[in-house]
């Protein structure tokens, strides 16, 4: 059965998967992998999820506040043994709903090219494609995209 769990960036199981997230990105980003890490530290992250099955963490998401009603969607990943299995998809509809519940009308994230699942994901999940935004503007190998939030 899977279970969710909000939290924050402090929790230690939020942490090993969000250390999983890290090696896999230096893999996928390559030499650009420091470029982005210095924007996915957990400074700011009040709002994490952790999901589980029965007792063991598979999957994490997380946001932070982007602007006075934008939240940002950051550290998403799904361990590969639970890919395919829609648990990204429950972590992000929580996520909607959390920040949605502190009064967040829009949510925005960026994904790398490398990323295809992630891509896939967000716009399945109804996200648009928008220009990119702050730090990622100009860097041809992120994909920004955004969300309004129901009311």
């Amino acid at each position: 059965m899977i279970r969710l769990l909000r939290t924050d960036a402090g929790n230690r199981d939020f942490q090993a998967l969000v250390a999983c997230l890290d090696e896999d990105l230096a893999i996928r980003d390559g030499l650009d992998h420091s470029f982005y890490a210095q924007f996915n530290t957990l400074h700011n992250i009040q709002c994490a999820l952790v999901a589980y099955d029965d007792e063991k963490f598979i999957g994490c998401g997380a946001t932070k506040p982007y602007a006075e009603e934008i939240a940002e969607v950051k550290r998403m990943y799904t361990l590969p043994a639970y890919r395919g299995m829609g648990i990204a998809s429950l972590v992000l509809q929580e996520l909607e709903k959390w920040v949605g519940e502190l009064s967040f009308t829009k949510i925005i994230l960026e994904t790398g090219k490398n990323q295809p699942e992630a891509i896939a994901l967000y716009l399945k999940s109804g996200y648009r494609r928008i220009d990119n935004y702050g730090q990622y503007a100009g860097i041809a190998n992120s994909l920004c995209f955004e969300k309004q939030l129901k009311k």
